[in-house]
């Protein structure tokens, strides 16, 4: 791990995370050793009709109940201490801004927002789940054991007859202000990572991917736009990733430790 670091310790960093950065948070990842398959719901299958987003909010009642309370772990602190130039992720959880750091693009937006289909108000997640408590007394206690998903729903298929309040302003479909599979990233985000990691060629810096597989290529495409830029890339992961290949070193460890023996290694560069 000495090479890494080294390379890290002195030039400007971005820094991409994932699933993987937090489940020392008790939230589950999708794709690491040992995590069972998961489809999650797509955003056609969400706006197909009534039972589909009947069936969404029955489960992500139970898992944002319980993921709210989560909180950030080591992994979290260190990367609001090392502050770098622009932290990506693919995190819908918002631990990374509970934990202090500042300049953040959620990519996937937040499970704490909730956005109307129709007139667009958006609105909080907290006061939407009060409603979804007051109008299905008793559904939380019945399901407590329950896996819950990294995503902030959980594995259930006893949903019939769970009631979903529509918007307050409009009556509408009330969705999740966050990125499901087969919607795009908003264009300005997308843009604002890019230029981000293309300011690394010129400062001498450097891409940091944390807990992430790089499956899906709306992480994928900034490790693909630094290696053509030459910038070095530092993957930290446990398990395969579809970024490897690209890699100036891969490592096979936690997240957590990783990132806590990165922070010494810049406190010592500074001392130096």
């Amino acid at each position: 791990m000495t090479e890494p670091l080294g390379l890290l310790a002195g030039r400007p960093l971005v820094v991409l995370t994932g699933a993987g950065l937090s489940t020392d948070s008790g939230i589950p990842d999708y794709r690491g050793p040992g995590s069972p398959a998961r489809t999650p719901m797509t955003y056609q299958e969400f706006v197909s009709g009534p039972a589909a987003q009947q069936r969404y909010w029955a489960r992500s009642h139970l898992g944002w109940g319980r993921m709210r309370h989560a909180e950030p772990n080591p992994g979290h602190l260190a990367l609001a201490e090392l502050d770098p130039e622009l932290l990506i992720t693919q995190n819908v959880d918002g631990l990374h801004e509970r934990a202090g750091s500042a300049r953040v693009v959620a990519l996937h937006g937040r499970i704490a927002d909730v956005v109307c289909l129709a007139c667009r108000a958006t609105s909080s997640r907290a006061a939407l789940q009060a409603r979804l408590s007051a109008a299905n007394p008793g559904f939380a206690e019945r399901y407590a054991d329950v896996a819950v998903r990294p995503d902030g729903d959980v594995d259930l298929d006893e949903t019939a007859g769970f009631v979903v309040p529509g918007c307050e302003d409009c009556g509408g479909v009330l969705k999740p202000d966050v990125v499901f599979f087969g919607e795009n990233v908003p264009a300005p985000r997308v843009e604002r990572c890019y230029a981000a990691v293309d300011a690394l060629a010129g400062d001498g810096g450097a891409l940091l991917v944390a807990g992430s597989s790089l499956t899906v290529m709306s992480g994928f495409r900034f490790v693909r736009r630094a290696a053509r830029e030459g910038v070095p890339v530092v993957i930290v992961n446990r398990g395969p990733t579809r970024g490897d290949e690209l890699a100036t070193y891969k490592l096979e460890t936690g997240c957590s430790e990783f990132l806590g023996a990165l922070v010494a290694a810049r406190r010592g560069a500074r001392a130096s």
